[in-house]
């Protein structure tokens, strides 16, 4: 009666504590994942979870098929990279390009496990700034670029990542920590720090200070822990990824705050050449970033579907974390 789909359900449900987010991790409708649940249960007569609200938790019994998912489904995916090596998929390049600067955080333990399954793989990351990173890929001068572009392209495919939340970084005591949520006028009294990217790529000036007419000043520093240094000494107020700035947060060096009442959200996709995406290595690479990135960061939600110009093509190239098998 067990399948790998319900593995990978209930590992979904047991992450995010939600059917609606586990249905979008699985790529289910939340009908059809409680339908799922719903055939366990009567297979088994046991209850596998209870509903409180919105919120979801396991059973004794649903905590107990989720260790076998633990175990299973990394088995499985060990059993697969071994496949690919047979069949000599196991050599060539993975060369990053890195649009989000914060994503070096969790993508460093990513890239070091990588290599210990994939040690015939060339891993690197392709440094500088570049205002049209997808190009690169176009140019076989990269082929892994994460970031915010999803636009539908001739020979790219844009696989989902997450969503992620954006705050506002304040230093303890400063005039707008007694605020839960900042406004676009609140950005216009202070300094902004920024990575030295182009405003028109920086989520709070585009999608906030901008709709709202609201001007700005901005200076830029290239690392993150200049950024938050310069927020604690009250130099100015910053934007990042919660995940960027939870050590911070926790010894309380900065505070941070939502923007706006439904907060400031910003999509993330990875995207590769067509002819690459079958790859099992990249396949592999892809699978991983979701199982560790949904385990350990907080506050980030699936994004769903492909982009729709490449979904056939997708549909072949998913693991579990991202497609429906």
């Amino acid at each position: 009666m067990i399948e790998l789909r319900h593995l990978r359900t209930l590992s979904a449900l047991h992450e995010t504590g939600s059917i609606s987010l586990a249905a979008q991790r699985v790529h289910l409708t939340q009908s059809a994942l409680s339908h799922q649940i719903k055939a366990l249960q009567e297979h088994y007569q046991l209850v596998l979870i209870q509903r409180t609200g919105h919120a979801v938790q396991l059973t004794e019994a649903g905590k107990r098929l989720v260790k076998l998912a633990e175990r299973v489904l990394g088995e499985v995916q060990s059993a697969e990279r071994d496949l690919a090596k047979i069949a000599l998929q196991a050599a060539g390049s993975l060369r990053i390009v890195l649009e989000c600067h914060t994503c070096f955080d969790w993508l460093m333990p990513i890239m070091n496990d990588f290599r210990q399954h994939w040690p015939e793989v060339e891993l690197d990351l392709v440094s500088g700034f570049h205002s049209d990173p997808v190009m690169l890929l176009r140019q076989n001068t990269a082929d892994v670029v994460i970031g915010s572009e999803n636009k539908p392209q001739q020979g790219i495919v844009h696989f989902p990542l997450f969503r992620f939340e954006i705050l506002a970084v304040l230093a303890p005591g400063h005039v707008l920590a007694d605020k839960r949520v900042l406004e676009a006028a609140d950005f216009s009294r202070d300094m902004l720090i920024t990575y030295p990217v182009p405003e028109e790529r920086i989520d709070l000036i585009r999608q906030v200070l901008m709709p709202a007419g609201v001007g700005w000043q901005r200076r830029t520093t290239e690392l993150t822990v200049a950024i938050l240094q310069l927020v604690a000494s009250r130099r100015g107020i910053a934007v990042l990824p919660g995940w960027g700035i939870k050590n911070y947060l926790d010894y309380e060096y900065v505070v941070a705050r939502r923007i706006g009442s439904g907060g400031l959200w910003s999509d993330l996709y990875l995207s590769v050449r067509e002819e690459d995406a079958s790859l099992r290595y990249l396949q592999d690479f892809l699978e991983t970033i979701g199982q560790v990135c949904f385990a350990r960061l907080d506050g980030i939600k699936p994004l769903g579907k492909k982009s729709k110009d490449k979904k056939r093509e997708a549909e072949k190239t998913t693991g579990g974390t991202f497609e429906k098998r």
